[in-house]
C-alpha cells in the first residue's frame, strides 16, 4: 500500500519528510487552503528525490495555470481536487499529464459519474465531503467503497490516523492503491510531525504498531 503525504509547505519540513521516503508527496496550490505552498519558496527546495513522486494539487484552476505550474516543478502527477468536469480532465490528460482525480464521497454519491473520468486518470482519490475541498480531518463511511466498479486504482483519504492502518489493510480491496494522509499528522497546518509520519510509514510497510 502506497503512502502519500499531502499538504507539504515548509522547506525544512519537506526535507525532513523526504528522508522518511514516503511514496508520494503533495503540494497544494489552492489559495484558500491553509496549506497552500508559496511557489517562490518551493522553487528553492529540492523536490527531485529518488523513489518519491511529487504531486501538484489544484482546485478548479485554469488549465493553462495547471500546465504552467506542472512544468515549472516537473510534477509526476497532477491532483484535481475540485469540481473539474470530465472534459476538463481529458484536456489535461491529452497534454501528457498523469492525473489523480479526487471525489468527495457523500451518502448519495453517484458512482456512475466516475465512468466519464476513468479513461483520463491514473488514479482516483476518495475523500470526505467538505466545502473547503479537503483537509476536514474527518472520515467518510468506507462501506461506500464497496460500490466502486471502475478498474482504476484509488487512494483513500479523509481523517486517516495511525490507528486506522490495520483497519484499512483489512478492507482487502485489490484496487486500494494507497492512503493519502494530511491533517492528522500535523503540528500545525502544513507542518508534518516527523515522528508520527515515521511510525505510520513503518506500520504500513512493516506491520509495526504505533
Amino acid at each position: 500500500m502506497k503512502i502519500k503525504i499531502c499538504g507539504m509547505k515548509h522547506p525544512e519540513n519537506i526535507k525532513a519528510i523526504q528522508k522518511l521516503q514516503p511514496d508520494l508527496m503533495g503540494f497544494i496550490f489552492y489559495e484558500k487552503s491553509l496549506r497552500c505552498v508559496d511557489q517562490e519558496i518551493l522553487q528553492k527546495t529540492n523536490l527531485s528525490i529518488k523513489d518519491i513522486s511529487t504531486v501538484g494539487v489544484f482546485v478548479n484552476t485554469s488549465i493553462s495555470d495547471v500546465i504552467e505550474i506542472a512544468e515549472k516543478f516537473s510534477f509526476d502527477f497532477i491532483q484535481l481536487h475540485g469540481n473539474e468536469t470530465s472534459e476538463y480532465v481529458k484536456k489535461l490528460y491529452d497534454t501528457g499529464l498523469k492525473i489523480i482525480k479526487a471525489f468527495q464521497i457523500k451518502e448519495d454519491f453517484d458512482w456512475k459519474t466516475l465512468q466519464h473520468y476513468a479513461m483520463s486518470v491514473s488514479y482516483f482519490l476518495f475523500d470526505t465531503p467538505t466545502e473547503k475541498y479537503g483537509g476536514s480531518g474527518k472520515k467518510f463511511n468506507w462501506e461506500h467503497l464497496k460500490k466502486y466498479n471502475e478498474k482504476n486504482p484509488f487512494f483513500l483519504s479523509g481523517g486517516i490516523t495511525g490507528d486506522d492502518i490495520q483497519e484499512i489493510k483489512n478492507l482487502k480491496m485489490p484496487l486500494l492503491y494507497g492512503i493519502d494522509v494530511n491533517s492528522k499528522f500535523e503540528t500545525e497546518p502544513g507542518r508534518k510531525d516527523e515522528e508520527m509520519i515515521k511510525k505510520m510509514i513503518n506500520q504500513v510497510r512493516n506491520g509495526s504498531k504505533i
